[in-house]
């Protein structure tokens, strides 16, 4: 554990907190892709199958939990809250998610570190994390008007792969042996399909205007 690490946890749990605040606080779930966050359940249900038979510390255990229980808890809110699923923007959220999962699937059984089925799994799910994002910003750019909140999750959420880029480079120099190729370039795929909406996001608050992204 360094500061970058506890960094990255601390911006991914904000991340949920906010989306679970607009979720349960003003029921609504306007502007959240639904595609996205199936994939996002996917990931941790995919990475975290050894987490009661894998005990690392209590803090890991905790993150894992609240990782898990929340993506699910967003995704049964869109699907099945007769409120918030009214919001919920079908005709907009179009992204066709299977073209992320077998490729996915498919590099993680041809590259992995070990063929095994659990590390299958952990390697999918990293190489999923890395585009999970996408039909998020696809309705983003479809919808272009973002309010406060949707924002800030999507700025939150790649804060915190941000975050782990440097916790990889801290770990490079302070540990020895320390190489992941794997985690490192799905991490720095994921951190730049950010860009964009980075660049419009610090636009947006420089200026004090709403966020708006081009069409």
């Amino acid at each position: 554990m360094n500061i970058f690490r506890l960094a990255g946890d601390m911006f991914h749990l904000a991340s949920v907190l906010v989306l679970l605040l607009k979720i349960h606080t003003i029921k609504s779930c306007a502007g959240i892709s639904l595609k996205t966050q199936e994939l996002y359940a996917i990931v941790f249900a995919a990475r975290y199958l050894d987490i009661f038979t894998n005990f690392i510390s209590v803090y890991n255990t905790v993150m894992k939990l609240i990782f898990l229980g929340s993506s699910f808890s967003i995704v049964w809110y869109m699907r099945r809250h007769k409120i918030v699923r009214r919001s919920y923007d079908r005709d907009q959220d179009t992204f066709r998610y299977v073209f992320l999962i077998w490729p996915c699937l498919i590099f993680a059984m041809c590259i992995n570190e070990k063929f095994t089925f659990k590390e299958i799994m952990w390697t999918f799910s990293v190489y999923l994390e890395a585009v999970a994002i996408l039909p998020q910003l696809v309705l983003l750019q479809r919808t272009r008007n973002i309010d406060n909140l949707t924002g800030q999750y999507v700025f939150l959420l790649g804060a915190y792969r941000a975050l782990y880029i440097l916790n990889w480079i801290y770990r490079y120099f302070t540990e020895e042996h320390y190489v992941h190729w794997i985690t490192w370039i799905a991490g720095l795929i994921q951190t730049l399909l950010y860009g964009d909406f980075f660049y419009y996001y610090f636009q947006s608050w420089k200026n004090n205007v709403k966020l708006e992204l081009p069409a």
